[in-house]
Formats: structure tokens, C-alpha cells, sequence
């Protein structure tokens, strides 16, 4: 029997064996997302010309496979399965437009011929994936062609198949090659499909299978093993079905792995048997869209591809595929302002054939190119290297599928408002401003928040550049795995309003934490879920009333007050959330003094924490007087003047205190030297004055420019520092360089050049000033003249004979 003949017909007792009705048989293994593979295909569909193509695939996708052909479907997509019941338990079957699978199913669709999924039906699959779970098992996927791993907490996952453990490295190791990539590379994606017969590349490629399988099927109680059998007789069942349907002949894609055991003589009573009473669950299948970068991953029909935007070029290239690739890194780096010529790209191209002919090679690969490309473009540079392997190499593609693929009403109504917003999925991180004054705007910072809390995670708000309210800004990033997420939270409501309003509720009555309470009212605000907020503010005003802990009050209240804030923006009745945050205020004002008493190092710095944030909600919340509670402003200040004047109070939260009522100018600047005269004094341990001075001046208050600008307080730090005995600097130094650390490096600078010019320089520590350049006693009017041209271009007015009239007209 030739080697084309073997290919093209099955084996006696194994699928289209002789006996059987059906016409030829042609079983075509293949590396999943393989370029080569996938043109190697094509060919051999072309030359064969079957009544119908069979592909390694879960069969519930078969209703799904006329979607291949919309207009509106671009590759990378996958197949995804979940358990109807427990939508986070899911599976993917990634296609990408140079995956063998995806090119069967297309030519079949362009060829009006049928096409089948014949793998073990997902139904089992994630029945199987549930009961390893149930055991706490790691299952071995290497049955499916990979690691079987999955990120913590992700249940999902990806089902597929190439071959167990790695045979690429066996094969390229009996070819003399120590890089099973390359080898590939070199014997099957440089390959051009016009080479021969169309069938060899499968014959050859069988031949080394069975040879490593006959050395790998040794083991017994291999429960990856097992499950690999059972999937092969389903799909020797479904072949032999084929054969008696369709007299044309039948063509099988799937993993080379599997090639020998569907050609392998087997029973139908046998297969039978092996398929019988697997486990069930039910599921439900669609198409999701898929990303290069997450092809690039480990898991999923053979991913864990390192390059898959140059395999998607290799596919893509008709002729010339090294140079049109150097075109396009050119490109990329020309857009980041880097100097490359034609006369670069015609250099690295020469450079890659010159590698490739050194290294053995029929055509430069990705190794060749790239050091062309790291050595004419990058000037040896690893850094634009690191763009070019991002950007291109890898890619940031992301695949679309129809509106008409099947979908849990929960995704339809996003998809909807998506469209609605314009805000449209992308898999390249990017950041989003929005002004909550614009309805567009708004809508989508209500859209984000709602997906927050449901687990859908496409966006996370990060620091705005405004530090007004009414802007947000969000970096999003659509992640694959997010449809998963969407499938889940499908159980909470069939629209994303619906949805949020039951999860919040649900989590208010299972949440435990005072301040997990707080946070999830705040969400609920910026979500703009007035029927959640009602029920969720009912169990805050419980959990508060019964919690005694004034640190767990104190962490509770500044969420309550961002919400507050948050509301008034968004236009939200908080009258009853209001009332809420006055009485837990008024908690922890009674409380606070108490708690503050006779606390470690560690617990002290803490409170100061706790402080802080009381401060900051207060001042948010403003002096006006909520009914029942009097002025909050006035009362807290109360507070810090009773923190700031007992000795059992830690120093770092009595510095605290006396700095805060110094800022808001309830404490005078003499007043506050007094105190850090008698702070500083001999009779304190430099321990507690070192604590004082951290709580006065650290934590990211703006203490260094307290000193800078106040040479009383500097003077003071200087003289008491200064005459810290030498066995005490010691024990204080870590505290005091904790604290001056923080400070901005231009005050450190400026600090320390205060200092050096000694105590004769700056002035007496009482004095107001010395003459310092910049620390004058006095307004210098003159110097403060010579700006006003400069501010008046600022403000975009036009010059006005007299400058003085700046001030009030334009201001």
C-alpha cells in the first residue's frame, strides 16, 4: 500500500475499513493553529473533493457551523459551551483564521458541502469537568493537547486536542533538531500546499504518530488516557456513520494525535461499550469573539502560541512573506517615532535569508526576522524589540461573530446598550474619560459600574485627571473570559439593570463587614440602582447600630460620604444615606478619644489612618447641620482638640490632630510651635517626640512644605534632632526616615539646603524670615509685577492698559 493510499483509505475494522458501504476515507492530522496545517488542508480538500468534512469539535456546535459564512463573523472566535445550570462552568474551542478547523469548515461551507463536529459531545465534557471539581482533582489535560491549567478561580475552560505530552520535541528530536518549533516551522509551515501530492504532508505525519503512540499507551490508570479512548471511539462511531451517509467519501480534520487511533481496527460493539453511560449534563453553545493575545495563553486547542500575529501573517501572505512582514514592523516602529528607511527594511530582509542559509533553514522564521529586525531596526535594542513582539508578533486582534448567534438574554440586552453608548468591546487596554454632565457619558459610567457588580469586569476606574466629581476615567480592556462572566451573572436577571438590582440586594444580605456594607451602597449610587438602595441602606443602618468597633465605623464612613457626593451628581435622593453617615459620625466622635487609648506602635498608625479619613468625610460632608445632630464640622474639631491634649493618646495620632486643626486654622501658628516646642523638649523620649513629628508632618500630608515655608517649625525639627543623645538616634532614625521619605524629592532638596546654611542663616527659630532668597518678610510687589503678563496670556485675556484691574476683573 502507498503511502497516498494509506492516507486516503481506513484500515480493516477501523472507520471506512473494508466491507463498509461509503467511498474513500481521508484522515488529515493536523497541529492546531497551525498556518501550514491550514493551507495543507485546503490543498488536500481541493484535491479530494469529499461529500462531506468531519472536524474535531464538540457536535452541539453543528447547528451553529452556517454562522462561519456571515459577513458579519471574523476570525479569532470560539465555540463556547456552559452548563445551563452553573454558567461559569464553561468550555472554549478557539478558531483562528489560520486554524485547520476553522479553513474545513469554511471550504466546506463554500462548497455546499455539510459539515460535522464529531468530538465527545460537551454534554460530557463538562459533566467530566464538574466531577474533577467536585473531587478537588487537577485533570491531567494533557489527553487534549495541553497543560490542563486554569487560572485561580476560573472554572472555565478550554477543550481541545493536539497531543499528549509534547511529540513535537520526540519527532524533532529524531530529526537531529533541538528546538521542536523550528522543526515545524521548517518541515510543514514553509511548505507551499503546490509541492506534491496534497496527502503526503498527512502520510509522513501519521506514520511518526503511530510510531510515538505505540510508546506512550503503555500505562494503565492514565485517567487522562481513558478519557482520550472514550473520545476516539465517539469519533470512530461518527465516521462510520459519515461513510454510510455520504457515498462521496469522507474527510476527517483533527489532531495528528488521534489519526492512528481512528485508523486503528475497533468493533462498533467495542466503541459502543467504551461510550455508554458517561456522565450528563445540560449545555448550551454559541459563538464568543476571541483575541490573538489570548490564543498566545496556555489552554485552549492547542494554544499556548507564541506568535500568533505572525502565524495569522504566514496564512495571510501569498508570496514574499519575510519581506511584507519587515514592511509592516517598520510601520509600527515608524509610528513611534522611530527612524526606519526602505533601505532598513531591504537590509533586514537580506540579513534574514543570510541567518536563515547559516542556520540550515529553507525560509527565514520568526527567529531570523526578528534578530534582522533587533539588529538593522532596533540598533540592537531589546526595548522597540518588546513593541514589535506586543503589537504585532502577539497582536491585539479581536474577533466579531453575527448579532444572530445565540446568546443569553442577559448578553443580547448588553450587546444592545453597547450599540446604544457606542462603546464597543476592544481588546487593547485603553482609557476612557467621561463627564458625568453628558448623558452618553453618564450612561456609560452607569453601564461599567452595573458590570462591576455582576463580576464583569471590562472596566476598572483609576484615577481621574480631574479632581472635580463630575468626571470619571476607566481603563477597559474586553477579555474573552468576560463572555463567561456575562453567561454567569445571566442568572441574576435578563437585563443588566435587572441583574445589578438582585446582586446588590443578594450581597447586602450576605456581606458581614460594616465597611463591605458601606462600599456596596456606594456602588449601588454610582450603578444608579435606586431599587437596590433602599433595601441595601435598611441593613447599613442595622449593621451600624449594632457595631461597637470605632474602627470599623471610622473605615465605614468616608464610603458613606464619597456616596453622598456621588449622589448629588447623579441627581439621587440620599436623604435616608445622609442620615446614615450623621449617626455613624456622631458614633465615632463619642468614641474615638477612648479608642485611642494605650495602642502599639502598629495600631497607633492605624488610628492615624482612621483619622484621616474621618477628617476627609467631614469636611466632605461640610458644616451644615443635620437635623438631630447639631454641626458636625464644629463638633469633630472638638474631637481633635481632645486628641491633641492627652498624654495617653499616641503621638503619632495627637501630631495628627494638631496638624489637622492647624490646616483648617482652628489652631493659631504660634499655638502650634508652642506645642512642638514642648513636644521637642528634653523631658519627652525621642521615641514619642519621633512618633509626634511623623504623626505632625509624615504621611503624605504636605509636611515638607509645612517646614519649608514656617522656619519656626523648621527650627525646632533642626535644634531637637540635633540634640538627640547618641544612644536614642539610633532607635528613632527608621521612624524619622519613614518620615522625611515621604516628602516630594524638590522639598527634600530644599530642606536640606535650608539646613545647611545653619540656624545664623534662616533667622531665629521665632523670627518670621532672614533675607533667604525666596523666604523674604514681606510682599515683593515688583517681582510679583513682572508675572501678571504671563498670567493675563493664561487666562486668554487681552492686555489691558492698566494691569492692576487683573485682579477682580479677571479672577
Amino acid at each position: 500500500m502507498t503511502g497516498t493510499d494509506r492516507a486516503g483509505s481506513g484500515g480493516s475494522g477501523g472507520p471506512g475499513g473494508a466491507g463498509e458501504p461509503g467511498g474513500r476515507t481521508v484522515l488529515l492530522g493536523v497541529r492546531h493553529h497551525g498556518p501550514g496545517s491550514a493551507r495543507a488542508v485546503r490543498a488536500a480538500l481541493d484535491a479530494v473533493r469529499p461529500g462531506i468534512v468531519l472536524v474535531e469539535g464538540p457536535p452541539e456546535a453543528d447547528a451553529l457551523v452556517p454562522l462561519a459564512a456571515d459577513e458579519d463573523m471574523r476570525p479569532p472566535v470560539a465555540l463556547l459551551a456552559h452548563a445551563v445550570d452553573e454558567p461559569g462552568r464553561s468550555a472554549f474551542w478557539p478558531l483562528a483564521e489560520f486554524s485547520p478547523e476553522w479553513v474545513a469548515v469554511r471550504w466546506a461551507l463554500e462548497h455546499d458541502v455539510p459539515a460535522r463536529f464529531i468530538d465527545l459531545p460537551a454534554t460530557h465534557t463538562l459533566a467530566w469537568q464538574a466531577a474533577d471539581d467536585r473531587a478537588g482533582d487537577q485533570v491531567d489535560d494533557r489527553a487534549d493537547g495541553r497543560a490542563g491549567r486554569r487560572e485561580p478561580g476560573d472554572r472555565s475552560g478550554t477543550a481541545s486536542t493536539d497531543v499528549r505530552g509534547d511529540p513535537l520535541a520526540a519527532l524533532a528530536a529524531a530529526a537531529g533538531h533541538d528546538d521542536p518549533e523550528r522543526w515545524w516551522e521548517d518541515v510543514i509551515e514553509h511548505r507551499s500546499p503546490g509541492e506534491g501530492d496534497a496527502l503526503a504532508p498527512f502520510t509522513a505525519l501519521e506514520e511518526a504518530m503511530t510510531a510515538l503512540r505505540e510508546t506512550e499507551e503503555g500505562g494503565e490508570g492514565d485517567t487522562a488516557l481513558g478519557r482520550d479512548l472514550v473520545r476516539e471511539a465517539h469519533m470512530r462511531l461518527q465516521v462510520r456513520a459519515a461513510r454510510r451517509e455520504f457515498a462521496r467519501g469522507v474527510a476527517v480534520v483533527c489532531g495528528a494525535w488521534h489519526v492512528p487511533a481512528l485508523r486503528r481496527p475497533a468493533t462498533v460493539a467495542a466503541d459502543r461499550a467504551l461510550v455508554k453511560g458517561l456522565p450528563r449534563t445540560k449545555v448550551e453553545m454559541t459563538w464568543v469573539p476571541w483575541t490573538h493575545r489570548r490564543l498566545s495563553r496556555a489552554g485552549g486547542y492547542g494554544a499556548g502560541i507564541e506568535s500568533p500575529g505572525w502565524y495569522a501573517h504566514l496564512f495571510a501572505a501569498a508570496d514574499r512573506p519575510v519581506e511584507r512582514w519587515l514592511t509592516k514592523v517598520a510601520g509600527l516602529l515608524r509610528d513611534e517615532d522611530r527612524i526606519v528607511s526602505p533601505a532598513h527594511v531591504i537590509e533586514a530582509a537580506r540579513l534574514a535569508e543570510t541567518l536563515a542559509v547559516l542556520r540550515g533553514r529553507p525560509l527565514p522564521g520568526l527567529g531570523e526576522t526578528t534578530d534582522a529586525v533587533r539588529a538593522v531596526m532596533c540598533d540592537g535594542s531589546d526595548v522597540p524589540l518588546a513593541l514589535v513582539h506586543d503589537r504585532l508578533v502577539v497582536g491585539d486582534v479581536l474577533g466579531e461573530v453575527p448579532p444572530g448567534a445565540p446568546a443569553v438574554p442577559l448578553q443580547r440586552d448588553l450587546t444592545r446598550i453597547q450599540r446604544r453608548l457606542r462603546l464597543k468591546p476592544e481588546p487593547a487596554e485603553r482609557e476612557l474619560e467621561l463627564d458625568l454632565r453628558k448623558e452618553t457619558d453618564a450612561g456609560r459610567s452607569r453601564l461599567l459600574h452595573r458590570l462591576r457588580l455582576l463580576g464583569v469586569g471590562w472596566g476598572e476606574p483609576v484615577a481621574s485627571r480631574s479632581t472635580g466629581t463630575f468626571r470619571e476615567t476607566w481603563r477597559l480592556r474586553w477579555e474573552p473570559e468576560l463572555s463567561v462572566r456575562v453567561a454567569e451573572a445571566g442568572v441574576w436577571g435578563t437585563t443588566v439593570l435587572s441583574a445589578a438590582t438582585a446582586r446588590a440586594e443578594t450581597d447586602a444580605v450576605t456581606e458581614q463587614d460594616l465597611a463591605g456594607i458601606t462600599a456596596l451602597a456606594e456602588r449601588c449610587l454610582l450603578a444608579e440602582l435606586p431599587d437596590a438602595l433602599a433595601p441595601v441602606m435598611r441593613i447599613l443602618a442595622d449593621r451600624a447600630a449594632l457595631d461597637t468597633d470605632v474602627g470599623h465605623l471610622a473605615q465605614a464612613l468616608p464610603a458613606l460620604v464619597r456616596s453622598l457626593r456621588y449622589g448629588d451628581v447623579r441627581g439621587t435622593d440620599t436623604g435616608a444615606l445622609a442620615e446614615v453617615a450623621a449617626g455613624l459620625a456622631e458614633r465615632v466622635f463619642v468614641g474615638l478619644p477612648a479608642a485611642c487609648a494605650a495602642l502599639d506602635a502598629d495600631a497607633a498608625e492605624e488610628m492615624r489612618g482612621h483619622v484621616d479619613a474621618v477628617h476627609t468625610a467631614v469636611g466632605l460632608l461640610g458644616d451644615a447641620r443635620t437635623p438631630g445632630h447639631g454641626d458636625l464640622g464644629s463638633r469633630w474639631r472638638a474631637v481633635l482638640r481632645a486628641l491633641s491634649a492627652r498624654d495617653t493618646v499616641p503621638g503619632t495620632v495627637r501630631g495628627r490632630a494638631v496638624r489637622l486643626l492647624l490646616d483648617d486654622d482652628e489652631l493659631a501658628p504660634e499655638e502650634a510651635a508652642r506645642l512642638v516646642g514642648l513636644v521637642l523638649s528634653p523631658g519627652t523620649p525621642p521615641a514619642d517626640a519621633a512618633a509626634w513629628i511623623e504623626g505632625f508632618v509624615g504621611g503624605g500630608s504636605g509636611g515638607g512644605m509645612l517646614l519649608l515655608h514656617d522656619d519656626r517649625l523648621l527650627g525646632l525639627v533642626d535644634a531637637w534632632l540635633t540634640g538627640v543623645p547618641t544612644d536614642a538616634f539610633t532607635d528613632v532614625l527608621p521612624l524619622l526616615r519613614r518620615t522625611f521619605s515621604a516628602f516630594e524629592p524638590g522639598v527634600r532638596r530644599s530642606l536640606g539646603e535650608l539646613v545647611g546654611r545653619g540656624p545664623e542663616a534662616r533667622g531665629s527659630v521665632t523670627g518670621a524670615g532672614s533675607g533667604i532668597p525666596g523666604f523674604a518678610t514681606g510682599l515683593d510687589t515688583e517681582r510679583a509685577d513682572a508675572v501678571l503678563p504671563v498670567v493675563r496670556l493664561l487666562l486668554g485675556r487681552h492686555p489691558a492698559p492698566d494691569d492692576n484691574d487683573l485682579v477682580g476683573a479677571d479672577t
